[in-house]
């Protein structure tokens, strides 16, 4: 049987989202239609627009934008907000780096968090407002940043934050404010192709998509409202069960403990980390020939990002953190979900050592 722990590039459906999602695709309706079936499926709507703001403090349900996902929600932010420059962190995801190559990119410590006193340095020189995007949860490392800082120095120097949470969400409380955040549903067992960007009432956003005038006119087009239902019901269930879920960090500290003994470098291990990430290398075995070993062993795993059509490429945040490439050529990426089971990791722990005792031995 095979060992899935690749998580944080997809996880499965949870059963309450699957009820959700197929009540109403049965139900019918579109969500702008006046009739008894579009009323019907807009309440769906607004119950999961009010349970995703019920995750995101310092967010009401209006401030909730629907997306297809946390790709779409991060593009509508970075072209979106109507302000100068922009200033992004080095260890972002693509869907930013790539939407807004010209932005300043702020270093990274080399555990992975953000350089705190380079960013307030360069957002205090910053004009004014300037939006910053920085992630909660690097979705390869697992660290998690110091957005609460991060939220005070933009408001010192009157700039807009942005922060990705779609690794943050259902890992760890979000507890801190901000301007705008991006979510996505796949990642904590809600369906593909769903996300949302939440937009406080002062920050000025201009639509990417237009068309019929939806979500306030903020996102055309017709409201995936299944989609949107079962994103609901997932996030209700994730955060219910965030106390089970931060304790599997014992799970990930037996397992580095286990891979460490057959040389494996952790990598940020140092740093604040969400419980279900691992990131580690082998310097010497490089990633894909781990991930092609692995995969005959029954055992799916990632070398991180998993938004670049299935290439095994270097990862711009393990050289952002500046380590080597012999490190960096080796690294893969072990992630849990809500449906994981420790007897997995034990066993993905047992295999990966076996293989790495080879590859020694033939090296």
């Amino acid at each position: 049987m095979a060992i899935y722990l690749d998580h944080n590039a997809t996880t499965p459906l949870r059963p309450c989202a699957k009820a959700a999602l197929e009540a109403a695709y049965a139900a019918g309706g579109n969500a702008s239609s006046v009739h008894s079936f579009g009323r019907a499926a807009r309440a769906l709507v607004e119950q999961a627009r009010a349970q995703v703001a019920a995750a995101c403090p310092g967010f009401a349900p209006a401030d909730v934008i629907f997306t297809s996902g946390g790709t779409e929600s991060n593009n509508l932010a970075l072209r979106g907000v109507t302000v100068g420059a922009r200033l992004v962190s080095a260890i972002e995801h693509e869907s930013v780096l790539k939407t807004v190559p010209e932005a300043t990119r702020l270093p990274v410590t080399p555990t992975g968090v953000v350089d705190l006193a380079a960013a307030e340095l360069t957002l205090a020189q910053a004009a004014r407002p300037a939006l910053v995007s920085v992630m909660w949860v690097n979705n390869e490392t697992g660290v998690i940043q110091p957005i609460a800082q991060i939220a005070e120095i933009c408001r010192k120097y009157g700039h807009y934050l942005h922060v990705d949470a779609v690794q943050a969400l259902g890992r760890i409380a979000l507890e801190v404010p901000v301007d705008l955040l991006t979510l996505s549903a796949h990642k904590i067992g809600g369906p593909l192709g769903v996300g949302a960007l939440l937009v406080r009432d002062h920050v000025p956003l201009r639509a990417q998509i237009t068309g019929g005038g939806q979500e306030r006119g903020q996102r055309s087009g017709t409201l995936n409202a299944p989609g949107i239902a079962g994103f609901g019901a997932a996030v209700g269930e994730a955060l219910a069960q965030l106390p089970a879920f931060a304790a599997r960090a014992a799970w990930r500290d037996r397992f580095e403990q286990a891979i460490k003994q057959a040389g494996a470098i952790i990598l940020g291990e140092t740093a604040s980390r969400v419980a279900n990430t691992s990131c580690f290398a082998l310097p010497g075995w490089r990633s894909e020939m781990q991930l092609m070993q692995l995969d005959l062993q029954g055992v799916c795993v990632s070398s991180g990002s998993a938004c670049s059509s299935g290439k095994v490429a270097h990862s711009h945040v393990l050289a952002a953190m500046g380590l080597p490439n012999d490190v960096q050529d080796s690294a893969l990426r072990v992630s849990l979900g809500w449906n994981s089971l420790e007897s997995e990791l034990n066993s993905c722990a047992e295999i990966w050592t076996q293989l790495a005792q080879s590859a020694i031995r033939k090296g």
